[in-house]
């Protein structure tokens, strides 16, 4: 089939007033969060679980690939189209099918807003738990593509563990039902094992979700330190001591500034680290909970503690960790946003790497990461007009990933792997470990109509990463050479 044959049945069966095919339409639609671009040939819109699998069988038969896209808010490629895909666009599937209140159950299609979720549930006095940093315009669908995180997932989880059930359309255009309402299912957790696909298994055409109750009281502490050491120790220290507050953000002096100059959050400017720490539930242990804090806070050199006196100052501070990206966005043409992880004792050692990684490649490195649970956000800044820097820039991504992995961690905590990180795979796994993806993966996608060229490496790239002798080292240099398998 031609590809202009292929447009004419998309338009039949979404409209067309549902397919852009102009190249002027299609710019908008080779971005995400990330650095890199790939333009799709066509985009269709589908408002329905019907025309979702006529078009996904249509691609099937016509050999087309297509590309599931929620608000393009991703960090690793994962909705761009590679292989001039299409682009299956989930802006009209938009609505919150059911708030199952008694049952703390809510029903979405893909394209609703995370944060909308929220104030949707919030009448009833719940809200949905994962709180990416884009919350205002990351959609449910590409959480669960991406199996999204958050700073209060520390406490909470991750996307995985508040998705009970999932309607899905398979490569062949076939519609099944993952899970539901109910928390335990018996046989395989198909639910589980889908979120975090990155589409490359199926589409999510209707989502159940789990929705928590909102907290009876809550506390917002912003420790300030001079030094970045002593706010890394604490992160270690305050899990140490048996604690595990809703969330645990922590932002290196740098950062902070700029963050600061932007979002008036309230932010010591003078300051080499603050940890931004909230803790929920009842009041009674919510009270506890601060104090425990705050003297394990002083103990590793905080020269203070504060607390948010109210609602608005509570929103002010976490203002500037959620807006903290849009802000160095001010000061920088542009910035490179990586997700290693690490376990949270490596914390201290992880930040002294990536100073030296910023010396190395004469880069200006950002620190904001999830620190409870070791999950890097370093934002490295460059500028793209200039080729050589944009070099530098992959370069130092690379090496933070590979000491990441050196310490234990991975590649990716809730970005996804994507098409930036997916030729560093083999760098976490060996290749039985990726032969067992790609089988997976076949089971479900056997012609890669869906999403093609993500999570997984090629052939030749594999070996071209698994030799690159900085990655090497860095993981041979550290002891953990049994992580790294041979070239595939």
């Amino acid at each position: 089939m031609r590809f202009s044959s292929f447009v004419r049945q998309l338009k039949k069966i979404a409209g067309s007033d549902a397919v852009l095919e102009r190249a002027e339409d299609l710019m908008l639609y080779e971005y995400d969060g990330g650095i890199h671009t790939s333009a799709p040939r066509a985009v269709v819109f589908p408002q329905t679980t019907d025309q979702v699998a006529r078009i996904v069988r249509l691609a099937g038969q016509s050999g087309f690939p297509v590309v599931p896209r929620g608000a393009g808010t991703g960090l690793s490629g994962g909705a761009l189209a590679r292989n001039g895909a299409v682009v299956l666009a989930f802006a009209r599937m938009n609505r919150i099918l059911e708030i199952d209140a008694a049952n703390q159950r809510a029903v979405v299609q893909p394209g609703v807003v995370n944060l909308d979720l929220s104030e949707a549930a919030q009448p009833y006095g719940l809200y949905f738990a994962p709180d990416p940093s884009s919350q205002k315009s990351c959609t449910i669908g590409g959480n669960v593509a991406e199996n999204s995180g958050g700073p209060h997932t520390l406490a909470y989880g991750v996307t995985v563990n508040h998705v009970t059930g999932l309607e899905v359309v398979l490569p062949s255009g076939e519609v099944v039902e993952f899970g539901g309402k109910c928390a335990d299912h018996c046989g395989y957790d198909l639910t589980g094992f889908f979120v975090g696909s990155e589409g490359t298994l199926g589409i999510a055409t209707k989502i159940t979700v789990k929705l928590t109750r909102l907290p009876e009281a809550s506390a917002t502490l912003l420790a300030i330190f001079n030094r970045i050491e002593d706010a890394a120790n604490t992160v270690v220290a305050i899990t140490s001591e048996g604690i595990t507050p809703a969330a645990l953000e922590l932002l290196d002096g740098w950062t902070l500034r700029a963050v600061e100059a932007a979002a008036k959050a309230g932010y010591p400017l003078d300051s080499g680290a603050v940890l931004l720490i909230e803790v929920e539930g009842l009041r009674e242990a919510v009270a506890e909970q601060a104090e425990a804090i705050r003297e394990v806070c002083r103990r590793q050199n905080a020269r203070e503690v504060r607390t948010a006196k109210d609602e608005a100052e509570r929103q002010r501070l976490w203002s500037g960790r959620k807006n903290a990206f849009g802000a160095i966005g001010r000061i920088s043409p542009s910035f490179y946003v990586q997700d290693g992880v690490i376990p949270r004792t490596r914390v201290p050692e992880t930040l002294r790497e990536i100073e030296k990684i910023a010396k190395k490649h004469a880069l200006t490195i950002g620190n904001i990461f999830h620190a409870g649970d070791g999950n890097l956000h370093p934002l490295i800044l460059f500028d793209p007009r200039v080729p050589e820097q944009h070099e530098r820039t992959l370069a130092a991504a690379r090496d933070i990933l590979a000491f990441c992995i050196s310490v234990g961690g991975s590649l990716t905590g809730e970005h996804g792997v994507g098409m930036e990180k997916n030729e560093m795979m083999p760098l976490l796994f060996t290749d039985d470990d990726l032969e067992v993806m790609r089988r997976l993966r076949d089971a479900f996608n056997p012609n890669g109509v869906l999403n093609p060229q993500k999570i997984l490496p090629t052939t030749r790239a594999c070996r071209e990463i698994a030799a690159t002798p900085a990655l090497t080292d860095a993981i041979v240099g550290s002891g953990h050479a049994a992580r790294m398998g041979p070239p595939a």
